[in-house]
């Protein structure tokens, strides 16, 4: 039974010296959860363009790697760009694919730039070709003016970027001249001679950049004045098509082309899942990292189109690449572990010292039950000292007594037992002392006399 009474005082006293570590530790634990992401979706939406755009390709594409990592994307087509960041903006989708300079003007720039939307970076050259019909070279765009001119389809992003193109050339975009038709029946209307000259904005692959070259009597116009169309619109590159690199033997084009080239860029919610938006880059990276017509390889994804304030993610991507964790381990596993990582680095920075502290804290406590009855002890002890009274010779006794019972009926730890029995020692120290005090002293009366 002393053997359970010791062991159940043993376990009271560390679980007392355990409460406060506890406490703080919970603390910890509750605010550290406020800073922990939550798991991401394994769901998310994406816009794009039309079924035989580049847009939508290279969204099939994303899917699958997506999906490898247990991520359904699902793929949305649409009519275009601005339909794009209107459904982003909406909270229709969680990702768009946005032509270079799409936004209508500086203001609305600041606006979306200001907001709740962010780029993930630009993924490929995306070449604005004018397509012309004429007897003599074209180089320069003022001379299109009084020509009827496919821009595009309302809401779509050539459409935009054409107007403003043909805007700084005083070509007014409320002209009739202006014919709202792109893609390939833009190409049908230029090979039938209806019209003069189209806006076309897509890869070189592109079925209606591949027919326009090979049709007979189109030319594709050579921009002689590039450089300034950079100056004035920062989201353009400009870039050059070799002579004989679309077809070698029948030598397309005949000439050197140079063409200004919009960008395709990938633009998110601002609240995206940081670990989304990751496995998003990295498979940016896997399908449009490669060597291109236009681009070399690991070219993109890159920051071109500063229309959109890049994520953190990005920035962090475009500097170190993936996450440490995503290097090494499968996509959940990584991020099971960076959320456990944030949820307890608090907690054990609070433990280890805690922990440390324990062991002081818990030799404390057993100590000032016994440091009690030593306060009391050198109490009485001093008062001997500074005058023992005969008279109260029995007092003194049976507050050695009370002292020494008291120190019998606390619980102490059998690890701690030699401080009792040392406690016992000085006891009997003090008594011995008392006893030599009477007997120098000797008996007293009632009245104080020796006898």
């Amino acid at each position: 039974m002393n053997k359970i009474r010791a062991k159940f005082i043993s376990i009271r006293d560390l679980l007392a010296t355990a409460w406060p570590i506890v406490l703080i530790t919970a603390i910890g634990f509750v605010v550290a959860y406020q800073f922990v992401q939550p798991a991401p979706p394994r769901h998310v939406t994406i816009t794009t363009g039309g079924e035989s755009g580049a847009y939508y390709a290279y969204a099939k594409r994303y899917a699958e790697v997506l999906a490898a990592n247990g991520i359904t994307l699902e793929i949305k087509t649409s009519s275009g760009s601005q339909q794009n960041l209107d459904r982003l903006k909406s909270g229709e989708v969680d990702i768009a694919f946005v032509q270079g300079g799409v936004l209508d003007n500086p203001g609305d720039e600041e606006n979306v730039a200001d907001g709740d939307l962010r780029s993930l970076g630009s993924v490929a050259y995306e070449p604005v070709w004018i397509f012309y019909r004429s007897d003599t070279r074209i180089d320069r765009l003022s001379r299109l003016d009084g020509k009827r001119i496919a821009v595009g389809e309302e809401g779509s992003g050539i459409r935009g970027l054409a107007l403003r193109l043909l805007d700084a050339n005083e070509i007014s975009s409320t002209s009739k001249d202006l014919v709202p038709i792109d893609g390939l029946n833009a190409a049908e209307e230029l090979q039938l001679e209806r019209i003069d000259a189209a806006f076309i904005v897509a890869a070189p692959e592109s079925s209606v950049v591949q027919v326009l070259l090979r049709s007979p009597g189109v030319r594709v116009m050579s921009f002689g004045q590039a450089d300034a169309y950079l100056r004035r619109f920062p989201y353009l590159s400009k870039v050059m098509l070799p002579r004989g690199m679309v077809d070698l033997v029948r030598d397309t084009p005949p000439r050197d082309t140079v063409l200004l080239a919009t960008t395709a860029n990938i633009v998110v919610r601002k609240n995206l899942h940081p670990a989304l938006a990751n496995i998003l880059l990295q498979a940016m990276s896997e399908v449009n990292g490669k060597n291109g017509f236009f681009q070399n390889t690991g070219e993109f994804p890159s920051y071109k189109d500063r229309s959109f304030l890049l994520s953190e993610e990005a920035n962090h991507y475009f500097k170190s690449g993936p996450p440490f964790l995503q290097r090494y381990l499968p996509f959940w596993i990584a991020v099971l572990v960076d959320r456990l990582f944030v949820l307890f680095l608090p907690i054990i920075i609070l433990l280890l010292p805690l922990l440390r502290l324990a062991p002081t804290i818990y030799t404390w406590r057993v100590r000032s039950k016994i440091f009690r009855c030593y306060g009391d002890l050198k109490f009485m002890e001093n008062e001997l000292r500074q005058g023992y009274d005969p008279a109260r010779h029995a007092e003194y006794l049976s507050r050695l007594d009370r002292i020494e019972e008291d120190a019998y009926t606390r619980n102490i730890p059998l690890a701690f037992t030699d401080l009792l029995y040392t406690l016992r020692e000085h006891i009997n120290l003090v008594r011995k002392k008392l006893h030599h005090l009477e007997t120098t002293t000797g008996p007293t009366t009632a009245t104080g006399n020796k006898t």
